[in-house]
Order: structure tokens, then C-alpha cells, then sequence
């Protein structure tokens, strides 16, 4: 299966113009074979079929890379480490927290940072009304967290001045967007991920500075 999954991600990358080192992509494919392995016993994710794990876990997670900024990502509700763990993979001169409360999903990730030795990856279980992070965060990345209002109410007080939210969704969410307070300006981006059909976008969301 590695080696259709190498010429997936391979592909998929030039199609998403992702200068990615080999070395890299070895790790980014190691991170699935854990995935894959603890999936079967601990059910991290809902994506079982390994056809689809390269574009819906690893394309996907990295088609927001473009949009990143700083050096201090937070990826809340991180779960199996979606998207922090293949985004800090590719990216290692940023400092990624994956921040969750799930006790499985955390062990995971710890498994995944010593495996893989990626020293970029801070990995934190608490929930996220209760945590104070040393330093305030340049982006606030999120999954499937929850709604952006509520997305942005929780975490508010973690993202620095000029910082912004990217929240990744299917389909433009205007109902929830047209909830967000008024200090707040919103962008769409449409991603795009190979061998996937169905729509995806990253709402970026700032403070109207």
C-alpha cells in the first residue's frame, strides 16, 4: 500500500505546486502508517478505506499551508493531528501546539512526535477554556472543531493581535459567518485537493484592525 500511497502523494503535491524533500514525504506516509495502525484499534478517525487516506487526511490537511503565517500555529481540536502533524511535517521552522482533550488521541500524537522525531510539535490535553499558552498564537488552525462562532469565542484570547483564524469546511458556511461579531473581517479561500470532489474551503477570519 506504501507504494501507491508515495505515488499519490506525489502527484498530489505537484498538482498543489507543494515543494516537498523526499525525506519528508517518507515522514509524512510514516505518520499514515501509524494513523492506519492505531485507527483499528482506537478508531482516531472516520476515514478507514487506505485508497482515500492520502487525499483526505494528508492532501487535505496540507492544502492550507499556503495560507499560514508566523511561527506559532495552534491547531485546536486536533484530534489525530489534523492538520498540525502533516502541516509540521513540511514545515519545520514552524512551532505547531495540537491541542485536544481527547486522553487516545493525545497518545497518539506523542507516539507520533518521538517516532518521527519531530521536534516542532508541542502537544497539549486540556480543554481549551482552561489553557494558557506561554505566548499568544499567529494562527489558530481548526479541522472540525466546532461552529466559527463558537470556534472563535473559545479561543479568542489565545490568538495574538494580528493573528487570524482558519477554520477548514466543506461548503461556505454563510450562516455561521454571518453570526460572527462585527469586529471581525472574514475571507474565503477555496481549496483545492487532488482526488478529492467535494468542495472544500478555508475561512480566514482577522480582527478589523
Amino acid at each position: 500500500m506504501r507504494e501507491i500511497w508515495q505515488e499519490q502523494l506525489s502527484q498530489g503535491l505537484a498538482e498543489m505546486g507543494l515543494d516537498v524533500e523526499p525525506r519528508r514525504q517518507a515522514l509524512l506516509l510514516d505518520y499514515l502508517q501509524l494513523l492506519q495502525k492505531w485507527n483499528q484499534a482506537f478508531n482516531l478517525t472516520a476515514v478507514r478505506d487506505p485508497q482515500i487516506m492520502v487525499s483526505r487526511q494528508l492532501l487535505d490537511s496540507l492544502s492550507i499551508h499556503v495560507l499560514l503565517r508566523g511561527t506559532d500555529i495552534l491547531d485546536v481540536g486536533s484530534g489525530a493531528g489534523l492538520p498540525g502533524i502533516p502541516l509540521a511535517i513540511i514545515d519545520p521552522g514552524r512551532n505547531f501546539t495540537l491541542l485536544d482533550t481527547n486522553g487516545k488521541k493525545t497518545r497518539f500524537q506523542r507516539q507520533v512526535k518521538l517516532d518521527l522525531g519531530l521536534d516542532n510539535i508541542q502537544i497539549v490535553q486540556v480543554r481549551v477554556e482552561q489553557y494558557q499558552p506561554p505566548r499568544l498564537f499567529d494562527v489558530i488552525v481548526s479541522r472540525a472543531f466546532s461552529s466559527l462562532p463558537l470556534m472563535v469565542d473559545l479561543t479568542r484570547k489565545l490568538l495574538a493581535r494580528e493573528g487570524c483564524w482558519l477554520a477548514m469546511k466543506g461548503a461556505v458556511p454563510r450562516e455561521e459567518m454571518a453570526e460572527l461579531a462585527a469586529d471581525l473581517r472574514v475571507g474565503i479561500h477555496e481549496l483545492r485537493v487532488p482526488g478529492e470532489t467535494g468542495q472544500r474551503h478555508a475561512v480566514e477570519i482577522c480582527r478589523a484592525i
